[in-house]
């Protein structure tokens, strides 16, 4: 699969593998923490927030906020902080959401294919998923909040 990996994302270079494919949950959850459940607003997918049907960045930004994200400057490493950027494509609605690692690398669920890591969010901007518009942040200490919409 690294060569559909890297067909889709021309600019992927530095990354791995790190999970087989599986449909049962997609980057959302994998971005809270979670690897079960396809988090997506709107009807036949779970979304265990207020319920919408609206994919805009405002719908996942409150949506995060929730688990105890804010909104944040940028990507850079932060000691007692977890980070994820959240991507809009060109028609404005909300693609995909990478989580950073307590390494400074980031993870990412690409569809139902695998989980990969990799060096920077800036990796999978392009066609797919458009570019990464927000990062958010919480403390390392509010990581059990996803525990509770499980």
């Amino acid at each position: 699969m690294t060569a559909q990996l890297r067909e889709l994302f021309p600019s992927l270079s530095d990354f791995s593998v790190t999970s087989p494919q599986d449909a049962r949950y997609n980057c959302v959850a994998w971005a809270a923490g979670m690897d079960s459940g396809w988090w997506w607003p709107g009807l036949g997918f779970a979304w265990p927030f207020d319920q919408s049907e609206d994919e805009s960045l405002l719908t996942f930004i409150t949506a995060f906020n929730t688990l105890g994200f804010e909104r944040c400057e940028d990507g850079t490493l932060e000691e007692g902080f977890e980070k994820i950027a959240v991507y809009q494509s060109r028609n404005g609605q909300v693609s995909h959401v990478a989580r950073q690692l307590s390494s400074g690398r980031w993870t990412s669920k690409i569809g139902t294919l695998e989980d990969i890591e990799h060096s920077e969010p800036s990796e999978l901007e392009g066609e797919r998923y458009g570019s990464v518009t927000q990062f958010m942040r919480r403390g390392s200490s509010a990581v059990g909040y996803q525990m509770e919409l499980a």
